[in-house]
Parts: structure tokens; C-alpha cells; sequence
């Protein structure tokens, strides 16, 4: 990431940057030849660099921003740290009904401010002094391949037995006419905003868009949410039905399968051009918040000079994440998968078993649950309803919803607990959890799919009262009565009579 997204009028961004792009760091000279050479200190970066130097290895690492990557400086972090002041807004505008009265002032500069005080208390973690106390030569600045096994920053040639590419993702900005000239924000730049907009334009309806549409909303800007598909694509469609309803309920405007037909400013204000259902028509608001998807961090690699070969505009891996060069591999938002923080961290394991211990395991093998943290949450892992019909599984569902959990009625939280299995049988292919603190909820739901599969486990597992969690106990109660099947029954029976 780069630095346009931190102010300098602001103590904790200064702070951070000093932490992640020390303004004096020298980068030392390198050593004879590593045994791994990192291009990104994103999150995958990270944990590469630390494992190995901590096995042993010698290990530089090379980035050309700031260390943390997005997940850090323009994603996950500052993200959830806006979401958290959001959910305490909501609270008490919600808490009415609980007999509970007070007046609410949002303070948008004091939350902001805020995040960035909580971003750079993080930041120590990335740091390039903590990475150097950890054995890790880091090297500040554009790297880039200068053979199949040599990588130049500046003029520095760093020799490496093994590479790791995890260089990241950017913001994709679609190609609408006008966008470049009427200014607008990523994910990258919203966050160094200091006033609240008083309308806000999101662009794209996946994780980032929803939740900061959301937020804002909470806050008190008027939001209007465009997307050329739907809400939260990704998830299952009873997931994307709890979202439509909390967005209409919160006064967002939805606007799906829409195509955005160019951008401008008028007098000031942002105006959007849209066709959709309804006809062509118009987005006015002040400020455009772009979430339309992702770029992978490809250029400037200079790959040709490694034996890098690209499959259109993605890396050809393999299924160990290596690519056409044996000694280099991928992790991270930059190997073209699933693009979440945890997703990098775990196939930055994957990779240091496979290069330096001869391991054979596939990325593809790995259980990747997802959030969506909005209000409600949408946490899913495994395969949905339009997975399963791209795979020919044939599903059936089983659910519990926590309005018939006691902890649920006492809350007064709207959600569920789904399980998807395969069609007569407790093997489980998908879970979906919708509600509060979902995403927390669902690794009792990934540990499964990593392990029995079997949906009658869960009914095995003791759950503290009154707890959301039981919903996954009730569930497993479920699958527990579908094995009992009217034969099952008839020998029930007999063996109780010939034990009388």
C-alpha cells in the first residue's frame, strides 16, 4: 500500500509510518545468499518471513510501502475499528425499546481519530524493527526479479534458494467514463477522511462496500449502494435476504444489477448515471466510495526475467503454490484465491512446509471460512446453494434459528444456524451462521469440515446456557433424529419389549 491514505497532520499516522516505512532505515547489505527472499510485507509476507527466520533460515524481506500491508493500513484494521464505534451507535439507538433513554452525538473526527490511535497501536506487530530483532534483513523500496534466482531493490541484487511473491491486491477502479476525473475514494484513501459526507456513493457490493455503507449509515450520511450483480454475492441467498432487510431497515438505498454509465460532478455534487430494471436514472452524493473488486500487485515484477509465466492476468501456480519457477512460490491476495488475511496466513504456512520440508499440501485442500461484518453478520465456510449446483452436489438444508434459543429471545438478535449436507445423509458440505458476532460463532463450523464432517457430531458438544452457540448443538439434534429413521424405530421398539 501506499502512503496517500495516511494524514500528516496526524500524530498516530505518524507514528505508524514511522513503525512500517521508518523515514531513516537503511537497508543493510546483503547477505552472500538467502534461503528466502519475501517480495511484500502484507500479512502472507509477514508470516513467511517470521516462520522461517524463526526455523532458522536466512530470510530478507522487501516492500515498497508499508509493512502491514492492507490488512493493516487500509483494510481489516481501520475497517473494523469504524465498525466497532458503528455497532455502539446502533446500540443505543436501539436501546430504546430495552427502557433505555439518552441522547446520541456522533463525534465523526473523534471516531476516526480513534482508528487511527488503535492502527498505529497495532503497528508495532509489522514494524521493520521488530521483523530486524527477528533475524529478518528488511529491505525498504521496489523489488524486483533480475534472474531465476536474484531479486534487485535499488542497488542491492539479493541471491535467494527460495522466493516468495506476496505482493498483495489493490483497489480495481471499473472502467467508467468520467470516474478518473470527479475524484473518489478506495479503500486505500477513505479512511484519512476528517469530516462525515453527508450523502455517501458506494460503488460495488462485496465485504468492503457493504460494511462501510453500513457504517457511514450509522454514523448519519445518506448512503446509496450500486452493485452490476448483487449484495454479498458470495454468500447463501437467505444470508443475502437478512442484508437486504437490515439495509432497508437502516434507509440504505439498494441498487442491484445496475450499470454505472459514467460519473461527473455538477455543481459540486458527485452524480452517477445508472441503467437498471427501472430505466436509466441518476446517483447524486458528495462523496464516491469505489469497492468494485480487486487487482493482483502483478507489475513492475519484471517475471520474464524469473521464468514466471502469468495465465492471463493471474500467476500459473500450482496447486503447492508454486509457480513455473521451481525455486519461486505465491501466497497471499497475489496467488488469486480467496482474498481475506486469514486466507494469506494460512497458505504462508502451506508454503514454508512445501519449500522446506517437502510437503504436498494443495491450497485447494485448505477449509477457508469467510465474514461479512455488518449488522447482521454473514460468516459462511464451505460450499453455499450455488456451489453445490456448480459441483453437482445435491444438498438439503437443516436450520435453527436464534429467535428458538433462549439466549436469542433475551437478546432480541435476529439470525440463524444453516447446515447444508449432502441429500440424505449428516455429512455436512456447508455452514452458514447470520447474526451477531457470527464470524465468532463460526469456528465451531470450520473445525467440523476440517475434520468428522458429520453434523451429528455437533450434538456431542456441551455448550454453556444460554449461549447462541447451542444453536449448533440443536442442530446436531437434528441430524441425530433424521438417523432415526422408521426402521431404526421398529427395532427401538422390539428391543425395548424383549427387555421388559
Amino acid at each position: 500500500m501506499s502512503f496517500e491514505g495516511l494524514l500528516s497532520e496526524s500524530v498516530h499516522d505518524q507514528a505508524l509510518r514511522e513503525l512500517v516505512a521508518p523515514s531513516d532505515w537503511v537497508n543493510p547489505e546483503p547477505q552472500a545468499k538467502y534461503d528466502l527472499v519475501v517480495l511484500g510485507g502484507g500479512p502472507a509476507g509477514l508470516v513467511a518471513a517470521a516462520g522461517a527466520a524463526g526455523l532458522g533460515a536466512r530470510v530478507a524481506l522487501v516492500e515498497r510501502g508499508l509493512l502491514g500491508g492492507d490488512c493493516l493500513n487500509a483494510g481489516c484494521v481501520p475497517s473494523k475499528a469504524l465498525l466497532a464505534a458503528a455497532s455502539r451507535v446502533r446500540t443505543l439507538r436501539t436501546a430504546q425499546r430495552m427502557g433505555i433513554q439518552g441522547d446520541l452525538t456522533v463525534d465523526f473526527p473523534r471516531l476516526m481519530e480513534r482508528m487511527r490511535e488503535k492502527r498505529a497501536s497495532l503497528a508495532q506487530n509489522d514494524s521493520a524493527a521488530r521483523f530486524r530483532g527477528l533475524g529478518v534483513d528488511v529491505f525498504l523500496g521496489s523489488g524486483a526479479f533480475h534472474g531465476p534466482d536474484t531479486i534487485r531493490v535499488g542497488d542491492r541484487v539479493l541471491r535467494f534458494r527460495k522466493a516468495l511473491i506476496a505482493t498483495g491486491a489493490r483497489a480495481f477502479v471499473p472502467p467508467i467514463p468520467g470516474i478518473r476525473d470527479v475524484g473518489f475514494h478506495t479503500n486505500e484513501t477513505i479512511f484519512s477522511l476528517t469530516e462525515l459526507p453527508r450523502r455517501l456513493l458506494v460503488i460495488g457490493g462485496g465485504p468492503i462496500g457493504c460494511e462501510l455503507a453500513q457504517a457511514f449509515r450509522q454514523f448519519g450520511s445518506d448512503v446509496s449502494i450500486a452493485d452490476q450483480s448483487v449484495l454479498a454475492p458470495r454468500d447463501e441467498a437467505a444470508a443475502r435476504e437478512a442484508l437486504y432487510e437490515a439495509f432497508e431497515h437502516d434507509g440504505i438505498g439498494i441498487h442491484e444489477h445496475t450499470k454505472i454509465l459514467g460519473a461527473s460532478r455538477i455543481d459540486g455534487e458527485m452524480v452517477l448515471s445508472i441503467e437498471d430494471q427501472n430505466g436509466v436514472g441518476e446517483l447524486r452524493g458528495d462523496v464516491l466510495l469505489v469497492a468494485a473488486g480487486r487487482a493482483l500487485n502483478l507489475e513492475g515484477l519484471n517475471l520474464e526475467a524469473a521464468g514466471v509465466a502469468l495465465d492471463g492476468k493471474r500467476l500459473k501456480v500450482e496447486g503447492s503454490l508454486r509457480t513455473t519457477n521451481p525455486r519461486i512460490y505465491v501466497a497471499g491476495d497475489a496467488a488469486g484465491g480467496p482474498q481475506f488475511t486469514h486466507t494469506a496466513d494460512a497458505q504462508a504456512r502451506l508454503f514454508l512446509r512445501n519449500a522446506f520440508f517437502f510437503g504436498r499440501g494443495k491450497a485447494t485442500d485448505l477449509v477457508v471460512p469467510w465474514c461479512t461484518y455488518t449488522h447482521p453478520e454473514l460468516a459462511q465456510v464451505g460450499l453455499t446453494e450455488a456451489m453445490a449446483q456448480e459441483q453437482h452436489v445435491e444438498t438439503e438444508v437443516l436450520k435453527v434459528a436464534f429467535s428458538d434459543l433462549d439466549r436469542g429471545v433475551l437478546e432480541e438478535e435476529a439470525g440463524f444456524v444453516q447446515a447444508r449436507v449432502k441429500k440424505g445423509t449428516d455429512e455436512v458440505v456447508g455452514l452458514t451462521v447470520v447474526g451477531p458476532h457470527a464470524g465468532d460463532l463460526l469456528g465451531e463450523a470450520a473445525l467440523l469440515l476440517a475434520t468428522t464432517k458429520r453434523l451429528s457430531t455437533l450434538s456431542t458438544v456441551i455448550h454453556p446456557y444460554p449461549t447462541l452457540g447451542e444453536a449448533f448443538k440443536r442442530l446436531g439434534d437434528q441430524a441425530m433424529k433424521q438417523r432415526l429413521t422408521p426402521r431404526v424405530q421398529a427395532l427401538f421398539r422390539l428391543w425395548f419389549k424383549l427387555w421388559r
